[in-house]
């Protein structure tokens, strides 16, 4: 069978590139074989196949069980967001992993590319993992982390009313909608006068990913806050985080942590399990990309 796509390593991991096997070759012929793509490489830059805003909604729904969202922004089509998330640099995170809902794959689409600077970040959480002395290792095995935060009632009924998908309005859920949605298990949900919620919700640090039993080191404890309050961050009995083991894990991670420089047009596809991604600091204004977040279709 001749393959749609040409494949390139892409960094020093096992990331890779891929572009078309010839001029006529589309997104759509390129599909079906990304899944299985990405549960090696971890994450994929697609590039060269003429993908329009449009395209990759088509492209993400295709691929897609079940379309997840970002409450805080605003859709480009029916599945892609614009990324609004200011200027600074970002720290890496996987995205949604400080709330009980990370999507299993992450989309970006490069409407336009920056003049400088500004590029995406991306670590493997393997090789963080594979660089962890035993002491480490240990500490992020032992017991899970808690991530504990208030959420306006404006966010979480909106996210609550589109993961149900039932019809119902924003203004028409409960909490008890919300603490029957996939992730209650290991969550709690406090209401408040004003309409908002405290969750509390409790995963590893490190664990296996979506595709494989090997460990990676796949949170969001370096993770951004940008539209929500800054989550209170620390092990499940209570305990902080020791600081000596975040600066080994800053080091470690920005060792391995390498940039996407994008190009107009561009897809990039992260495996949310293992891939952590980030921000350099944004130089160019105009620079636009668009995000989708969602789920392997059920087997």
């Amino acid at each position: 069978m001749t393959l749609p796509y040409l494949r390139q390593r892409l960094g020093d991991g096992t990331a890779a590139l891929l572009t078309p096997a010839g001029p006529d070759v589309t997104l759509d012929d390129l599909a079906p074989h990304l899944l299985d793509l990405l549960a090696e490489a971890g994450h994929l830059l697609i590039r060269d196949f003429g993908a329009s805003v449009d395209g990759f909604n088509d492209l993400v729904r295709v691929c897609s069980g079940r379309i997840t969202l970002d409450p805080a922004r605003t859709f480009y089509g029916e599945v892609a967001q614009k990324v609004d998330s200011g200027t600074d640099a970002l720290g890496l995170h996987i995205e949604n992993g400080a709330t009980p809902y990370p999507p299993d794959l992450l989309w970006f689409h490069c409407v336009k590319a920056a003049a400088a600077g500004s590029r995406t970040t991306v670590c493997d959480g393997r090789r963080v993992w594979e660089r962890l002395d035993a002491a480490d290792r240990a500490l992020y095995t032992e017991q899970p982390i808690e991530y504990a935060r208030r959420v306006g009632a404006d966010h979480w009924r909106r996210f609550t009313a589109f993961s149900l998908g039932d019809g119902r309005e924003p203004d028409e859920v409960t909490a008890d909608d919300l603490r029957r949605l996939p992730g209650a298990e290991t969550t709690t949900v406090t209401e408040h006068e004003d309409g908002s919620i405290t969750y509390a919700f409790r995963t590893h640090a490190a664990r296996p990913t979506r595709w494989s039993t090997e460990t990676a080191w796949a949170n969001s404890i370096f993770g951004p806050s940008y539209n929500y309050e800054t989550p209170d961050i620390r092990f499940a009995d209570g305990t902080e985080i020791p600081e000596d083991s975040l600066d080994r894990l800053r080091k470690i991670t920005e060792e391995v942590t390498e940039e996407l420089d994008w190009r107009d047009g561009d897809v990039v596809l992260i495996d949310n399990s293992r891939v952590m991604h980030g921000r350099r600091e944004i130089l160019d204004p105009s620079r636009t990309i668009v995000n989708a977040q969602s789920f392997v279709p059920s087997s």
